[in-house]
């Protein structure tokens, strides 16, 4: 997607999909907390395998590059994005934070993390790109073209040709990939792989954990 969307102003008939974007809004921190307890919780039950830790690279790489490579892209509330990898699928960012959380989720070995993390993703995001495609339907004429040729989510392999027959390649901006503060992301996944590396032999010196 481009953006989010903007939610219409509230009325007593709003539909379902209104009314749970906003359940959404308010559950995402407090299911991000969880998330994190859970996390830390998995670290006092088990030490990281260094192999399960090397193979969530697999994911977790393309998962912020595909971020990064969108965020150059997207242009929110002014045009349709449908270069670049927007020119593949329509939601490279949400595609890409799905990633980045299999990821983690296979370097902790968790089944508990990835089912947390599955279920975050079911309640919150799948609400979130309906609401945002019918705001796009709403403000751009062209979005249903788009929809034909692009898919929601699991990527084209060729990019989608554009009307007048151009290709969906389009140039990337560095200036909007710092614009959106993408490189947070990188900086949260150094972060997460530190905790992996450090942080559970820390709890285990002051824990008594099995190393």
């Amino acid at each position: 997607m481009t953006q989010p969307a903007s939610p219409q102003s509230a009325s007593p008939q709003q539909d379902w999909l209104s009314r749970w974007q906003r359940v959404a809004r308010r559950i995402r921190v407090p299911l991000g907390f969880l998330t994190g307890a859970l996390y830390l919780f998995e670290l006092t039950r088990r030490a990281p395998h260094p192999a399960a830790v090397v193979w969530s690279l697999a994911l977790v790489l393309p998962g912020l590059w595909l971020r990064a490579y969108a965020s150059g892209y997207v242009k929110k509330n002014r045009e349709l994005t449908v270069t670049g990898p927007y020119a593949h699928t329509r939601n490279p960012l949400y595609l890409g934070s799905m990633l980045i959380a299999a990821g983690f989720a296979v370097a902790l070995l968790s089944w508990p993390v990835a089912l947390v993390l599955a279920l975050g993703f079911a309640v919150i995001y799948v609400p979130v790109i309906a609401s945002e495609e019918r705001f796009l339907r709403m403000a751009f004429p062209g979005f249903d073209d788009y929809c034909h040729q692009v898919p929601r989510l699991i990527p084209r392999l060729t990019p989608a040709t554009q009307p007048g027959g151009q290709t969906g390649i389009g140039v990337f901006s560095f200036s909007l990939y710092i614009q959106h503060r993408e490189y947070n992301a990188g900086m949260g996944a150094a972060l997460l792989y530190l905790s992996l590396l450090l942080l559970r032999p820390l709890l285990a010196a002051h824990m008594n954990l099995p190393q």
